[in-house]
């Protein structure tokens, strides 16, 4: 019991793994299923988020798959231990969440559209899991890049608190913060459950099946 309590406490700082200087692997520069770069900044014009909703294989692919995104990557956000191996993260002791990056298109998909998939794809009032992932490292996150995206999460998520809690859920537990460091997943982590690798991976879809407002 003790060992899954120390996975679902989020670390202290100075309680965290020492980490390294620089990665400990290399990360694939393309997105093997959209073709584009998914380790390069985000294009002119174009913005970014990152999402933490369990575990990222699933995440990464229901977003890859959004018309508008232009590229995808799983890593780990949220965190203190620098350049963390999936190993270290699973532990609970870097303070990371499984999360994907999403570069996309204000112009094809607004920020808001992409939300709306978020609250729906997974249950928001988990606090250090996702159905039976356990952990810190399966929490829910938004780490936005802008100060406009900051107030769409923070107003999306008044809005989506009293519907779900209509249908007995608890408080929303998501993490809203803004974006610091990513730091890439190996390689074979990038796009899992793609039909290149694992198309009959993991999944791992918490979702409520509590849709979010029509009107907001």
């Amino acid at each position: 019991m003790s060992f899954f309590k120390h996975k679902t406490a989020l670390v202290e700082p100075d309680a965290a793994l020492p980490g390294r200087a620089e990665p400990g692997f290399a990360v694939p520069a393309d997105n093997i299923v959209l073709g584009t770069p998914q380790t390069a900044p985000a294009p002119e014009g174009y913005e970014e988020v990152w999402f933490g909703t369990g575990c990222f294989w699933g995440t990464e692919e229901i977003f890859w798959q959004l018309p508008g995104v232009y590229t995808t990557a799983v890593g780990y956000a949220g965190g203190y231990t620098p350049n963390p191996s999936y190993e270290e993260v699973c532990t609970g002791r870097t303070g990371h969440t499984e999360a994907v990056r999403i570069v996309y298109d204000p112009a094809k998909i607004s920020f808001t559209d992409l939300l709306k998939v978020f609250w729906e794809t997974h249950d928001p009032t988990q606090g250090m899991r996702q159905g039976n992932d356990l952990g810190s490292q399966y929490r829910s996150a938004v780490y936005y890049t802008t100060e406009a995206q900051r107030e769409e999460a923070e107003r999306t998520k008044t809005l989506y608190a009293p519907v779900i809690a209509d249908r007995g859920y608890g408080e929303i537990t998501t993490e809203i913060a803004p974006a610091s460091t990513f730091y890439y997943a190996e390689g074979y982590h990038q796009q899992y459950l793609s039909d290149f690798k694992n198309p009959n991976g993991y999944r791992c879809h918490s979702n409520t099946g509590v849709s979010f407002p029509a009107d907001g």
